[in-house]
């Protein structure tokens, strides 16, 4: 099979594509074709050998991928080693997939729909009617998150981007405003999007001074969801009596070990699709690279040149 591995620590230019042995299948697994596979921010945060480095090298990155049986069932499910033209899926963790659902669409429900599902339902807990702030909303949980957020009863959605043309695609999606995400006058330009009034849910993947900036736009119960840290800065510890004195709350989301305990095939899944499929939802694939410039889509990921989902196509 063809595979692309990196045999040292480093920028996505450490990776080379290379002619490897078919894996081997264990019991309660699936070998299957990849159609696609989804990459990720983290993808390039392993690579750098800065979040679950592996053990041993060289390493086939890529956890997730749209593929077919051997029988020709088109699955979809996560994966230890994504970026080859074969992969190996655990029976337990795939969903499968419609003929008519595009493997980049698909994939941006998996890692990215779910989380955003989830931090509008399970951290957040959204109530119809409250106000919903989506940072970095023209990435790929953002541009679901939006989506979702109205579907779920939000009364006014606030995107947040970098550039106009981000701004002018999250408003596309359904956003009611979409303003600039930069932390000098972040809460300023959120109250003022809401007309005067701060925000009842942020959600950020952003971190450090503009997770910091997110605290002062909240209103009385409030609350300020984590799920990453795309800038690479260290946010302020957050004192105690700063979110008694404001009634706010901060929490924190992963979807990792939320998946370990229950699979992935489970009713938010199955919810993302239903909607995807009625046309409701839009799952938004902001590329497709060969297998071979998995360097190139990392990079362009990383430096922020991209919208949505990014995937390779073996």
């Amino acid at each position: 099979m063809r595979a692309v591995q990196f045999a040292r620590f480093g920028d996505p230019e450490v990776l080379e594509e290379v002619e490897l042995p078919d894996p081997v299948v264990g019991p309660g697994q699936l070998l299957v074709d990849v159609e696609a596979a989804g990459i990720n921010f983290a993808d390039v945060r392993q690579i750098a050998g800065l979040y679950s480095p592996p053990k041993d090298l060289p390493y086939i990155p890529g956890s997730e991928v749209v593929g077919r049986t051997h029988d020709g069932r088109r699955v979809m499910g996560f994966t230890a080693n994504g970026y080859a033209s074969r992969a190996v899926l655990s029976e337990r963790d795939t969903v499968w997939l419609p003929e008519t659902l595009g493997g980049g669409a698909a994939l941006a429900l998996l890692v990215q729909g779910l989380t955003a599902w989830h931090l509008l339902r399970s951290s957040a807990r959204l109530r119809e009617g409250e106000t919903v702030v989506v940072n970095s909303a023209a990435g790929g949980v953002g541009s679901l998150a939006i989506q979702l957020a109205k579907e779920f009863g939000a009364g006014r959605v606030i995107g947040t981007a970098s550039t106009e043309d981000k701004q002018a695609l999250v408003t596309s999606l359904g956003a009611d405003v979409a303003v600039d995400g930069r932390v000098d006058g972040y809460a300023e330009r959120i109250i003022e999007a809401n007309d005067g009034r701060a925000a009842d849910i942020i959600l950020d993947a952003v971190g450090g001074l503009v997770f910091d900036a997110a605290l002062g736009a909240l209103t009385t119960f409030g609350r300020l969801i984590s799920y990453g840290s795309s800038s690479g800065q260290a946010a302020q510890p957050v004192e105690p009596g700063r979110l008694t004195a404001l009634n706010i709350g901060v929490a924190g989301f992963w979807l990792r070990p939320l998946l370990a305990e229950g699979g992935v095939d489970g009713p938010p899944m199955q919810e993302l699709l239903s909607l995807t499929a009625s046309g409701r939802l839009r799952p938004l694939v902001g590329g497709e690279y060969p297998l071979s410039q998995a360097a190139k889509a990392l990079t362009d990921l990383a430096s922020r040149r991209t919208v949505g989902k990014l995937v390779l196509v073996p």
